[in-house]
């Protein structure tokens, strides 16, 4: 079903007037030109002739104007006045691509930012007013990406502006690697590659050298470097509908910036092989887009389209640069990982790579006041990745204690079967324990108890001294923090701590013994987590369990039948919180028709292994 995306935006005809607004609240290093004022776009005349823009523009009329539109450039508030002392370096195009290009404005990089509607060429006279604005005496570098509007719209503009006396050079960037060879005038895709040629011919500018050999630098740089891109979903435009041309399971392989169909549609795959063949078609030497062999040093980027979580950046990353270094036979020099030249809300990743040198690294390395530059980044980076020794632990156990006995006594076995019941427990309910968590939490307790069960029973069939209840209890608490991350993790942990500590104290272990180490559990919980009964977590399904069995075992029933009945009000507690409103952990930021739909899950999974050991219990003995 087709629907409107959801956008945090105004008139979706306003959005690229409103994010140059917020950049400059943001960045105050940043200027725009005063009012974004309108121009005529108009309708030019164009001939595919000239050798160094691929076109002559013979006329330009305003009686063929077609609409109106607003200037929207952005410049280093320094620079504006026409007196810039040094080379300016400008760019830009169609907008939805932020932080690229506006982003790039600042001392050592970009000195202004040419910025079209979505997806569109800026009009000439945008470009020209960039120009005025800030082209001085060295003259001024054009730096564009290979896009057919953009080579006209700016090389219009260059022949304008030289034609009222300014100095200007210009660079086409085309570093896309995942199309055949070029084919007729086209040529390669601008893609995220400009970003570094940006950077080279910024910091060339700053240095103060001359128009000839500032564009000389961002012509070779363009002529090192290649990208490739892979999208996991489609854009969306603002005030347009989302496209659904992507369906299940599949990605697109080699695409542009502005929502086009890739070069080629595939099934999904985990990234390492979705890396392996995006680096192949880069340094691929059948093409020959890139003049990198094996035993160069290269420049690396991962770069996000728009909807790419950071962990999934640098899970790429951490794949990428491997691969460069052990199957391309590559050295390393710099890796930059992050969301430089997006496509809006697209899901996916492009890497780009540069072949390097020290003039190379030299240009990237220079300081620059380019808000989304990555000024961090610098420095040689190790040959190697020497991993930190863990440090040892204060508190060292003999062997025999991290160890199964040999044989279990009575009682031993009986903690076996407990906690394997309990681990089976909560495996057996991980999807219901999401379902619940997606609704008044993050979605994750299932899988996040799923792996400590799976932990406690693996570790049981190997270190757990069974015929110790005390030690036993430690070793699950260790099971579960080696495993279980997160507020369940910790939880757990102190629970476990706090029932050892006082198991360790008893001389025997008795039905007794047991319940005074719940209700020392029950409290160390309360105590460092701050909740206690009502206020919709794990103990709402604890507490009550830990009262009916003290209320029991003081009457005198038999200790299987007591832990029975009071796991029935654990299970009752833990289903009551659905109508608790929360004041502890994620849900208390839930509405409350929302925690409504579900129970607690941290207190339905505590019920769930509670019921289990004590079901457990009851059938292997009559007492614990």
């Amino acid at each position: 079903m087709a629907f409107e995306a959801k956008k945090l935006i105004n008139d979706p005809n306003n959005a690229v007037t409103e994010y140059i607004e917020g950049l400059m609240e943001t960045y105050p290093g940043l200027q725009y030109l005063d009012g974004f004022p309108e121009v005529d776009y108009g309708l030019y005349v164009i001939w595919p002739f000239c050798p160094v823009h691929g076109v002559v523009f013979i006329c330009s009329d305003a009686s063929f104007s077609l609409t109106i539109g607003q200037v929207k450039v952005v410049l280093r508030a320094d620079a504006a006045g026409g007196d810039y002392s040094k080379v300016a370096v400008i760019s830009g195009g169609g907008s939805g691509h932020e932080p690229a290009q506006a982003g790039y404005v600042g001392e050592g990089m970009l000195t202004a930012a040419i910025c079209g509607d979505i997806f569109a060429s800026p009009p000439v006279d945008s470009i020209l007013a960039g120009i005025r604005a800030v082209t001085g005496p060295m003259g001024c570098l054009l730096i564009v990406t290979n896009y057919t509007g953009d080579r006209l719209y700016f090389g219009l503009a260059a022949e304008q502006a030289k034609s009222e006396g300014y100095k200007v050079e210009t660079v086409i960037v085309g570093d896309d690697c995942a199309l055949p060879p070029r084919r007729g005038i086209v040529g390669r895709r601008g893609l995220a590659g400009t970003i570094l040629v940006n950077k080279i011919a910024g910091a060339a500018a700053e240095a103060g050298l001359p128009l000839s050999d500032v564009a000389a630098e961002a012509k070779r740089a363009s002529e090192l470097v290649g990208t490739m891109g892979v999208a996991l979903s489609v854009c969306t435009l603002p005030g347009q509908v989302t496209s659904d041309r992507l369906g299940p399971g599949k990605m697109e392989l080699g695409l542009g910036i502005h929502g086009e169909p890739g070069a080629a549609v595939a099934d999904f795959q985990p990234v390492d092989i979705i890396v392996s063949h995006v680096l192949k078609e880069i340094l691929s030497t059948e093409t020959g887009y890139v003049p990198i062999k094996r035993g160069n040093r290269v420049v690396v980027m991962v770069n996000g389209l728009g909807a790419t979580p950071m962990m999934e950046l640098m899970i790429t990353c951490g794949k990428v640069v491997p691969r460069l270094q052990l199957e391309h036979g590559l050295a390393v020099d710099r890796v930059y990982t992050g969301s430089f030249m997006t496509s809006l809300d697209m899901s996916g990743f492009s890497i780009t790579v540069m072949k390097s040198d020290q003039a190379i690294l030299q240009r990237l390395d220079a300081p620059t006041k380019a808000p989304h530059w990555p000024v961090a980044v610098d420095g040689n980076r190790p040959p190697a990745k020497i991993p930190i020794p863990m440090p040892a632990s204060r508190v060292t156990k003999s062997d025999e204690s991290l160890s199964r006995p040999t044989q279990l006594t009575p009682e031993g076995h009986i903690l076996e079967v407990a906690i394997e019941a309990a681990a089976n427990a909560i495996i057996n309910i991980k999807d219901d324990l999401n379902e619940w968590d997606g609704k008044v939490g993050d979605g994750d307790c299932g899988s996040t108890m799923h792996k400590g069960a799976m932990a406690v029973l693996e570790d049981m069939k190997k270190y757990y001294p069974l015929n110790d209840a005390a030690e036993t209890i430690n070793e699950i608490g260790l099971s579960i923090k080696r495993v279980m991350g997160g507020t369940s993790g910790i939880i757990y942990l102190i629970f476990c701590k706090a029932a050892y500590a006082q198991l360790k104290a008893s001389a025997q272990v008795t039905a007794k013994e047991w319940l005074e180490a719940l209700e020392a559990a029950i409290a160390a919980v309360s105590k460092y987590g701050g909740a206690s009964a009502g206020y919709r977590t794990l103990l709402d399904a604890l507490i009550p369990a830990s009262e009916v069995l003290k209320e029991r075992l003081n009457a005198g029933d038999d200790p299987s039948a007591a832990f029975a009945l009071s796991s029935e009000a654990a299970l009752a507690g833990a289903e009551s919180t659905q109508h608790m409103q929360a004041q502890a952990g994620r849900s208390t930021y839930v509405s409350e028709e929302a925690l409504a739909t579900a129970p607690d899950p941290g207190a339905m999974a505590a019920a769930s292994w509670y019921r289990a050991v004590a079901l457990a219990v009851k059938d292997n003995c009559s007492a614990p």
